[in-house]
């Protein structure tokens, strides 16, 4: 009798594991269209910092991000369970809030042309510490977006499933992401060391010729993820926005297949984008002329 019980646990066990493995994939390909504009962002959030203090920084940023799950994974669950209704309100906070900076760097980088955002252009006397601190800072912020849109996706897939399930794959889903996440931040951001490193190791031959090429491509393609994860910052943000908008459909029917399906991809990511322009424009006029004149004229 004993016996039979316990097979009939590991019954379950296999059982529930299986589910669980399932559920998983299914989140984990629902949650891989944010993976791309996740990375950009970071790797983005992550330059102008020196050679010896890039892997420190990304490290501090992977923990930041780690501690953000660990908060919006239990407060996700405990939203979905008791008020599920926050849920987008939140999310719209959240979206809003990437909008507004990604239109702040942009414009930014209008009207400080001619200064950089690398360490060695920082103007003379800066602290490179508190420097440090703030980038670490600002990318975990990011981040805490990011992540309550995978956690919320991710228990989107799940919100039939047992709660057991749920608080499984949502936890499984957002470890497996961050880890990800960074650990691919950490090769992009040295791959101009190894690029060095193969230059030194072999004075020539193929490897030699491939650490030239590494060191040539790394800083095009920071410079290019720089751009791409402001961009992202509209397009998530948008996109966060605009599903909590009413719905409408392009008339596409008159297309060719092929071009239809082009189309009918492109139209959603432009929409977002303009949406997150706006959305962007306005919180910075808001907060601009209207929240900063009403703080200044409290504190006077």
């Amino acid at each position: 009798m004993a016996g039979t019980n316990l097979l009939a646990l590991i019954d379950d066990i296999a059982t529930l594991l299986d589910d669980i493995a399932l559920m998983s994939k299914v989140a984990a390909k629902k949650t891989g269209a944010v993976l791309g504009d996740d990375l950009a962002l970071n790797a983005q959030q992550v330059t102008g910092v020196s050679a010896d203090r890039e892997l420190p920084v990304v490290w501090a940023v992977a923990k930041g991000s780690f501690i953000n799950k660990l908060i919006l994974v239990p407060l996700a669950l405990l939203i979905s369970a008791f008020a599920p209704w926050l849920i987008t309100p939140l999310l719209m906070i959240g979206g809003l809030y990437l909008c507004f900076e990604g239109f702040e760097k942009i414009l930014h980088s209008l009207t400080h042309k001619k200064e950089h955002s690398d360490q060695l252009n920082l103007p003379e006397g800066t602290d490179l510490v508190a420097y440090e601190k703030n980038k670490i800072k600002g990318a975990i912020r990011t981040d805490f977006i990011l992540s309550a849109e995978i956690v919320v996706i991710a228990l989107g897939t799940v919100q039939s499933a047992a709660f057991i399930s749920q608080v499984l794959v949502v936890s499984l889903i957002a470890f497996v992401m961050t880890a990800g996440v960074y650990a691919l931040v950490a090769g992009i951001v040295k791959l101009d060391d190894l690029g060095l490193y193969l230059r030194k190791k072999f004075p020539d031959g193929l490897l030699n010729t491939l650490g030239m090429g590494l060191v040539t491509f790394a800083p095009k393609l920071m410079k290019t993820l720089s751009v791409v994860g402001t961009f992202a910052m509209f397009l998530v943000g948008g996109g966060i926005i605009a599903h909590a908008l009413p719905h409408w459909e392009a008339p596409l029917s008159s297309l060719p297949p092929a071009l239809e399906t082009i189309v009918s991809g492109l139209i959603p990511m432009l929409i977002n984008l303009g949406i997150g322009v706006l959305a962007g424009a306005f919180v910075y006029l808001v907060l601009q002329y209207v929240v900063d004149p009403a703080l200044s004229k409290i504190r006077s």
